[in-house]
């Protein structure tokens, strides 16, 4: 459907230039913020249990380094909500500069925390307090990043793929935070590394802030909230519209992520303590294969971002969340075998399945809200999910390994949230050929047109 957005004083040559900058914005921005959020799942993996909750029992230990990780996630709807709020009032740009200096800063700090010895419990009340301000840096990240890449009219036939380049940022953030692990970690001994050598990651995102903000800073506002500025269009209250309006697509966004958010945490975070503490592999040989594995999520994120373009949005999430149902087994299972090559193959297959539900998600997830409450609505609904997925997905895993003493057990769980992605996809609209630049057309869940709802904001 042809775009309702207005013509840009720029020429079409200039358009697509700012155009392409969006993307790239939103990419390397959405790749700072990921780097920080990995890095410390990473670390909590391996020695923040050592050094800030200090226990005579190792689970114990892992289980209370991973509940500062969860409260990370928790922390992502607050966010949400908060820059969604901004992000639909006053700008995407503008919003999204903020999440990226409470993320960076957050992050530098945690590398400064002194550990258990030192100050005893303050430095675990510190590493918690910093793991929120993180979590609510995140959660204001995603919505306003989809928007700023996608929000362009050039973009209207391949959305899919646009859309891909931010979620190409995760895979890109992963892999910076370890390969930075793993080159500290080859730079000195295990005790040099638990002491001072994880905390010089964390410090190096002080010198991504300030690229991060040089690339952010020269970014157009999107056509689309220009438009909606000039049409007075604006919703005085975004995020109580999007969850009055829009809850049940909110819901099923918050559902459809339940199989790709929580399986991609035990594949990158989980199979670090997995791995090392009960099938006996050298962190650095586990840090090194996922390494890889984020590699080829360089190439499967946007390929499979641009098969949503031609396959449609639901079809490509549905084969994705079919493929997770079936990997859920053969991937401990091969971990389990201890046979190098087996647990290789595992790790790499492991995200380009994932990625085939990742990658057209943005889009799919994006094109379910009207432009008035996107930002709000496309973040709340992606980041609920962080909640009832991704957050307890570790200490899930722990303690079903604790409790039966079998992976399989891990495995089933894997399935049956696939499965609930696999549903609930089938009940989201695919909206990848409506007209995306324009709050006509589009009708509440009371019955009530958009338009009714929206009014020009006072100041």
């Amino acid at each position: 459907m042809a775009s309702h957005v207005k013509t840009s004083p720029l020429g079409d040559a200039d358009m697509a230039r700012h155009a392409r900058r969006a993307v790239i914005a939103s990419t390397i921005g959405t790749m700072i913020e990921w780097y920080d959020f990995y890095l410390y799942g990473l670390v909590a993996a391996i020695v923040f249990g050592k050094l800030y909750f200090p226990s005579h029992d190792p689970y114990s230990a892992t289980l209370l380094a991973f509940s500062t990780f969860f409260l990370g996630f928790v922390a992502r709807p607050i966010g949400a909500m908060i820059f969604g709020h901004f992000g639909d009032r006053i700008g995407r740009k503008g919003t999204l500069v903020a999440t990226l200096l409470l993320m960076g800063g957050s992050t530098v700090l945690i590398g400064l925390v002194p550990t258990y010895e030192t100050i005893g419990i303050w430095g675990a009340i510190a590493l918690t307090l910093l793991r929120v301000l993180q979590g609510i840096g995140v959660g204001g990240e995603w919505g306003g990043a989809i928007a700023v890449a996608t929000e362009w009219s050039r973009f209207d036939k391949r959305r899919g793929l646009a859309a891909s380049w931010p979620q190409f940022g995760s895979p890109l953030g992963m892999l910076l935070a370890v390969a930075a692990l793993t080159l500290t970690s080859y730079a000195g001994s295990t005790e040099w590394f638990e002491t001072v050598g994880w905390r010089i990651p964390f410090l190096f995102s002080s010198l991504l802030i300030v690229i991060g903000l040089y690339i952010r800073l020269g970014v157009l506002e999107t056509p689309v909230f220009r438009n909606m500025q000039e049409k007075k269009e604006i919703a005085s209250t975004p995020v109580l519209e999007a969850v009055r309006g829009y809850w049940r697509e909110i819901v099923l966004t918050c559902l459809i992520r339940t199989g790709q958010q929580a399986p991609f945490v035990l594949f990158t975070t989980f199979l670090l303590a997995y791995g090392t503490k009960n099938l006996g592999l050298d962190r650095s040989y586990l840090f090194n294969i996922v390494l890889v594995a984020a590699a080829l999520s360089l190439f499967t994120t946007p390929f499979f971002g641009h098969l949503s373009d031609r396959i449609g949005r639901k079809r490509m999430y549905l084969i994705g969340a079919f493929a997770m149902m079936a990997f859920a087994f053969p991937y401990f299972w091969m971990l389990d075998s201890k046979i190098p090559f087996l647990i290789v193959l595992a790790i790499l297959m492991s995200l380009p399945i994932h990625d085939m539900q990742y990658a057209p998600q943005a889009a799919f997830i994006a094109e379910s809200f009207p432009p008035s409450v996107r930002y709000s609505g496309s973040s709340i609904g992606y980041q609920l999910a962080s909640i009832t997925s991704g957050g307890p997905a570790p200490m899930i895993a722990a303690y079903l390994l604790h409790t039966y003493g079998t992976s399989t057990a891990i495995s089933v769980y894997i399935a049956v949230i696939a499965a609930i992605s696999f549903v609930s996809a089938c009940f989201l609209r695919d909206r990848s050929r409506d007209d995306y630049s324009t709050n006509e057309g589009w009708v509440r869940a009371d019955r009530t047109a958009v338009s009714a709802t929206i009014v020009s904001p006072s100041t």
